[in-house]
């Protein structure tokens, strides 16, 4: 249900025993990266990294999943998400800016708000 993956599964032939193909070969670009988050919080682990779960999803769903999965069901991890998605910086309770490998700021986002990259 937190990765919003009710809709796919209803329209699969097996549901959600549905077999899916060598590297998702037989799933959209934001069905891969629903599955791969679902699998990644299935077991709810104590620290969970991220690249960019969220890059090929559209806005309405990265809006849902940020909502019951970061924010809900893994609240109290550890999350660290590497994105250039900057819609939901608001919410991260610490923001490092990197440019070509380094960093070049860092800090929270009411520290940050001002920085050329967040205008």
């Amino acid at each position: 249900m937190a990765c919003q993956l009710e809709p796919d599964l209803a329209i699969m032939p097996a549901g959600d025993l549905s077999e899916i193909g060598e590297k998702g070969i037989n799933l959209s670009g934001g069905q891969k990266a629903r599955v791969a988050l679902a699998r990644a919080i299935y077991k709810r682990p104590d620290v969970l990294l991220m690249d960019d779960p969220v890059s090929a999803l559209d806005c309405n769903v990265r809006k849902m999943i940020f909502d019951q999965v970061f924010t809900g069901l893994m609240k109290d991890k550890t999350r660290v998400l590497v994105t250039h998605a900057v819609d939901f910086i608001h919410l991260a309770d610490h923001v490092i800016i990197m440019k070509e490998g380094r960093i070049q700021a860092q800090g929270s986002y009411d520290e940050l708000k001002s920085h050329a990259y967040l205008q």
